[in-house]
């Protein structure tokens, strides 16, 4: 069996090795703000069990095993047995198996068999080791029977007896052939899964252009829908090459900030709405939605000559025009008040820089002064 004890390298917060975390993706991994807490009398025998990637169950203790987060534990699969990490315990397994609306009185869970052994460890460790030789085998081999489909990723099971190949195509595939070659091959049981573009570059991962990692390979588990029109609310140009991610299809962090963009542009004019003024049409050129600013230009087609109208003013605009006014400029000119011209020598309290140069003259009338000694007082202590 193996010792209770943990094991040096080991993760901050986790029972795991650093070698183990490699091996499965970070962005599985569940925070139990509840750690600490007893227990509830409510509290399910279902253990979260996290794999490779992007897979993730839910599996019965039946044995009543003390399990933590962070214990490799030897779990039912079909056929054999299969090899996991715990990612959480506890009360908040159901509030997980309700967030993928999964019913804990109905859902059939597998077996939990044990913790692993060390026989079991080194043969996971081994079926890892195999899964790059052998998805460049298995492209090699669909590549003679030219298929049309790339294999991005492989998966062994715990105990090598099965393994699972990850596929992209863009229409069916009919691989049966493929099947019994990989199964001759390889001597194993094949299971062929098919995934995405974007769950693709979950599964390998990058450095977006933003200089990290990918969200799809860290956080994102749920990929939602990206389209054109998030762009189009964020004034973002259109550009495919920059709008596109290393996945090929559009970044899912247009959608990060859609919403605020949205909420913003609700009282907005529309901009298709062009500005009659007396020295011709002003058209929309661009906006500057948090400053509420928008730029207008009598060019249609060149943004030249931009001019910065607050949201405010274009309202005003709009509402002349509709009723046959046209103003005499976008921007009115400021009220201008009438001001003394300021002496700045005497404001900022300096004197001319020649100042010294200049020679005082004699004045003629002022003469001497003339000094009178005062009369000395007799000194009558010496009389008497």
């Amino acid at each position: 069996m193996i010792e209770n004890k943990e094991p040096k390298g080991k993760c901050a917060g986790c029972a795991s090795s650093k070698k183990d975390h490699r091996l499965l993706a970070g962005k599985l991994d569940v925070y139990d703000w509840l750690k600490g807490v007893p227990e509830s009398a409510l509290c399910p025998d279902i253990v979260e069990v996290k794999f490779k990637n992007t897979r993730k169950g839910f599996f019965s203790n039946s044995n009543q095993l003390r399990l933590k987060r962070g214990d490799i534990i030897a779990v039912e699969a079909s056929p054999g047995h299969d090899i996991g990490i715990v990612s959480l315990t506890g009360d908040l397994v159901l509030e997980q198996m309700q967030k993928q609306k999964l019913d804990p009185k109905t859902y059939e869970a597998k077996k939990i068999y044990r913790k692993a052994k060390p026989v079991d460890i080194e043969k996971w460790y081994e079926a890892i080791a195999l899964e790059h030789k052998t998805m460049i085998k298995a492209r090699q081999i669909s590549a003679e029977l030219r298929l049309n489909m790339k294999i991005g990723d492989v998966e062994y099971q715990g105990d090598k007896t099965k393994a699972i190949f990850y596929y992209i195509a863009d229409d069916r595939v009919d691989f049966r052939q493929l099947i019994k070659v990989l199964a001759e091959q390889f001597k194993i049981r094949i299971e062929m899964r098919q995934i995405g573009a974007r769950q693709e570059a979950g599964r390998i991962g990058g450095i977006g252009p933003c200089g990290r990692e990918l969200c799809c390979s860290t956080w994102i588990t749920n990929f939602v829908s990206v389209t054109t029109n998030a762009a189009r609310y964020q004034e973002i140009s259109l550009n495919p090459q920059k709008l596109a991610g290393q996945c090929g299809k559009l970044k899912c962090c247009l959608n990060f900030e859609l919403d605020c963009y949205i909420d913003a542009q609700k009282d907005f004019p529309n901009t298709n709405i062009s500005l009659e003024t007396k020295d011709g049409t002003a058209y929309h050129q661009k906006t500057d939605i948090f400053k509420r600013i928008m730029w207008y230009s009598f060019d249609k087609f060149n943004s030249l000559n931009l001019v910065q109208v607050p949201i405010d003013r274009v309202k005003e605009i709009i509402s002349l025009n509709k009723k046959g006014t046209k103003v005499d400029r976008l921007i009115p000119e400021p009220k201008t008040k009438s001001q003394k011209a300021l002496d700045y020598e005497n404001v900022v309290g300096q004197d001319s820089l020649n100042r010294f140069d200049k020679k005082e003259k004699p004045n003629k009338k002022r003469g001497k002064r003339k000094f009178r000694r005062k009369p000395r007082k007799p000194n009558t202590s010496a009389q008497k």
